[in-house]
């Protein structure tokens, strides 16, 4: 009798999806022990199969179920984290890397696979396999001997350390904390975010106020906090996370998993025959070369520097003439600029949070998405998940009867909390299948502040704009139907096209019709106002180009650290930074900053030597929304182009063949520059 993987309870209905609430710590190394079995029967059919394209659809069904066990653990350290959970992790971990590690180097099973003759597969297959087969050459299958060991052996490293690299970041965040007893240093901060600054005082058994280092608090205070020294103090213990530096120096110091990290991403580029990361990075991306890239980010910055230089010499100006701040520092900046910005254009960032009530907010998304894709958004069937602040939603047909089954459905966790990781993104639960008959599930999750008890959550538009950008990775997702896991939805995308759907839905965050639907003032229930809107898009482009400067650091130094990993000397990240800020930014940290020790989105993320992709899928989706503006804009019919042409084939097709069959020509750059507030 076969074992029951206890991670997985998939099947065709809501009553057989994974049972969150029942999963412990326990469960996790049985669960994947079972997967991996599972799996390695599966390939050992496969490899029997040599030129039968039965064996694609076969690896297929094989790699999917693996992977939705290892993606519930997954999934459940980032919103649950726990010693027990870290530690069977762990255990899980080297488990499944090590039998992926065999499975990428399985030249036998690579043989039958490279004998399917693809002109027996639909166009998806033929997608999934010239992808399969790229990515066993990745994978170190031509490698032999030793060479092949070492290439294994320091796969799992890098699988091992990126958690480590992640699991410190998150300590160094919680490890932290200031307990404020006198109300007088809270100056200036929003009630709403007072207000929750006392129940984590109440909830860890103290009076006052308890400052954390989590999104919300932190944010709270650097925008709004009166007190410099105070902002001062965060910024100092936000920026040292995790690092040699700062109030917990050394506690939980990222450098020694960061060199390592790069010396091994070294040694499995040249092992491929790359000449370093970004080479090996660049092999399924849309971009051709380092050197295309690097020509991009530095024309971004030469556009934006002279509007960035302005804006900070107006932050300057207002500093000193209007807040007493002769030389602006590092913490002074949001600050400043919050203040600049009501009295510029009347704007409180915390008046507008008063009128977003998290419900309104999500019901005027929903609305947005029902618009464009002809869906309904409704509120899920009491799913059991992993934390009561977790809701499901389900997605159906526009005018589906009560009771139909959906054709997909999402997870949401929008609250900080301890055990948490920061950010917010999206992740897959289980992907579309059999025509649908299972219907695929999306986890959307953010760290919005909690509401005080008694109070309704209320979000700020910056985080408004991150919950539609959150949707469109998940509508990418929900609305592929391709029966082909390994390219539906946003597998199989190349990554620096991946943000399109996301970045392109934010836009809608930012139209007055959709603000207004968004809005109702949590005293008076009014929505904003037409002149307070008016203000908002006045203020739109308000210190972006800054932000722009910022972003193409980031990218700069991201694709020069991995390009100096591939030399004869281990590089130094923190001088790589210098070199980059002293070329592209205006300001400058302190000596002790240590950006990079938290910068998990290529030390434990997704964007190794590709965190330029933002900016370039963003050349993408600004293009994109740019035919649904104007009044004889069709939006109806352009959303359903779009989910036509961009969102059902996922990764089927090239992301540049979805973006041409949907604007019917490659992308412009004019509406890139035009979203920053650049002229050309």
């Amino acid at each position: 009798m076969p074992h029951v993987n206890p991670l997985v309870r998939f099947g065709r209905d809501s009553a057989s999806l994974p049972a969150f609430d029942a999963i412990g710590a326990e469960h996790v190394v049985e669960g994947i022990r079972i997967a991996v079995d599972d799996h390695a029967q599966a390939m050992e059919a496969c490899r029997a199969m040599p030129g039968d394209p039965a064996l694609l659809a076969r690896k297929e069904a094989a790699d999917l179920a693996l992977n939705q066990s290892w993606g519930i653990v997954g999934h459940l350290l980032s919103v649950t984290s726990s010693p027990a959970l870290r530690a069977a992790h762990a255990e899980a971990q080297a488990i499944i890397d090590a039998h992926l590690a065999a499975i990428g180097q399985d030249k036998a099973l690579h043989a039958a696979m490279a004998q399917i003759p693809t002109d027996a597969l639909s166009p998806e297959n033929r997608r999934a396999l010239t992808l399969a087969l790229q990515q066993f050459e990745l994978s170190g299958v031509a490698l032999e001997g030793e060479a092949a060991a070492r290439f294994s052996t320091n796969w799992m490293a890098l699988s091992r350390l990126s958690t480590a690299f992640s699991n410190a970041v998150l300590d160094a965040t919680q490890a932290w904390t200031l307990h404020v007893t006198d109300a007088e240093m809270l100056r200036g901060i929003p009630e709403a975010s007072r207000a929750g600054m006392a129940a984590a005082a109440e909830q860890a058994g103290l009076t006052g106020w308890l400052v954390t280092l989590h999104a919300p608090s932190y944010l709270a205070v650097m925008s709004h906090a009166e007190d410099r020294d105070l902002r001062r103090q965060l910024y100092a213990a936000f920026g040292t996370r995790a690092s040699d530096q700062g109030p917990n120096a050394g506690q939980f110091d990222n450098s020694a998993t960061m060199r390592e990290i790069l010396r091994l991403r070294a040694d499995q580029a040249l092992a491929l025959g790359f000449e370093d990361p970004v080479a090996q990075s660049l092999a399924t991306k849309m971009a051709p070369d380092a050197t295309t890239v690097e020509s991009f980010l530095l024309r971004l910055a030469q556009l934006a520097r002279p509007k960035a230089e302005a804006d900070l010499g107006d932050l300057r100006a207002f500093a000193a003439e209007q807040l007493g701040i002769e030389t602006l520092a590092p913490w002074d900046i949001p600050f400043v600029t919050e203040r600049l910005r009501q009295a510029r254009h009347a704007l409180d960032s915390a008046e507008i949070r008063d009128h977003l009530p998290l419900a309104k907010v999500l019901g005027a998304l929903f609305a947005v998405v029902g618009e464009l894709f002809d869906v309904e958004v409704r509120e899920g069937a009491g799913t059991a998940l992993w934390h009561a602040d977790a809701r499901s939603f389900e997605i159906h047909r526009r005018g589906a009867a009560a009771g139909a089954d959906p054709i997909a459905a999402l997870f949401a966790d929008m609250f900080a909390r301890d055990g948490k990781r920061g950010g917010a993104w999206m992740n897959t639960c289980r992907a579309y299948q059999d025509g649908g008959a299972i219907w695929p599930i999306a986890y959307l999750v953010t760290n919005f502040a909690p509401p005080a008890p008694g109070t309704a959550a209320t979000i700020t538009h910056d985080e408004m704009v991150t919950l539609f950008h959150e949707m469109g990775h998940v509508l990418h997702h929900l609305l592929s139907p391709v029966d082909v896991p390994s390219v539906a939805g946003v597998a199989g995308v190349e990554w620096d096209a991946v943000e399109l759907p996301s970045q392109f839905l934010e836009n809608f965050a930012w139209e007055p019709a959709v603000l207004k639907a968004a809005s109702a003032h949590v005293e008076t229930g009014a929505p904003l106002s037409d002149a307070l809107i008016e203000r908002m898009l006045g203020a739109r482009h308000f210190q972006l180009a800054p932000l722009l400067l910022r972003q193409v650091e980031f990218a700069l130094f991201d694709l020069r650290l991995h390009r100096a990993a591939g030399g004869p000397n281990a590089p130094d990240p923190q001088a790589i930074l210098e070199a980059v800020r002293e070329e592209v930014a205006l300001v400058r940290p302190p000596e002790w900053h240590r950006f990079a020790h938290a910068f998990s989105h290529i030390f434990a993320g997704g964007y190794a030597a590709g965190y330029y992709s933002y900016l370039w899928a963003e050349l993408l989706s600004s293009d994109a929304y740019a035919a649904f503006e104007g009044p004889a804009a069709d939006r109806r019919a352009l959303g359903a182009r779009f989910r036509q042409e961009v969102l059902s084939p996922g990764g089927s097709r090239p992301a540049m063949e979805n973006f041409v069959a949907f604007r019917g020509r490659e992308p412009s750059e004019a509406a890139l520059l035009e979203a920053w507030g650049i002229a050309a």
